[in-house]
């Protein structure tokens, strides 16, 4: 007897949501010195917002992290579970990094991870 397949669906959205809401703009900024991101601009934690510190580095950065919530995050639950599973890990992610549970749902607009 296998797993039930809505574990297969549970497991995909909850390790998509986690790591969506990982908010790398924020972890970035504070890291290099740039302070909290969500106190200057549009107050979001994405890489925009970043940019607006003068840190071009940092926000291409946050590009990429971004991105790669979604799309490596997709990519490794799809080769795990099956490309459904992938598909619906990605879009948890892209939830996750827009309502991230760490920053009181208040999280960047989802720009780049929804292209990732």
């Amino acid at each position: 007897m296998g797993t039930p397949e809505h574990i297969y669906w549970l497991i995909a959205i909850a390790i998509g949501y986690l790591a969506g809401s990982i908010p790398f703009g924020l972890l970035l900024a504070k890291a290099t010195g740039q302070g909290d991101i969500r106190d200057i601009g549009s107050g979001s934690i994405g890489a925009t917002n970043v940019l607006r510190t003068g840190r071009k580095d940092i926000a291409a950065l946050t590009v990429l992290l971004d991105a790669s919530k979604a799309g490596l995050t997709g990519l490794l639950i799809g080769l795990w579970l099956g490309g459904a599973f992938g598909y619906i890990a990605a879009t948890a992610a892209l939830v996750g990094h827009c309502y991230p549970v760490w920053l009181k749902f208040k999280g960047g607009k989802g720009v780049a991870t929804f292209f990732g």
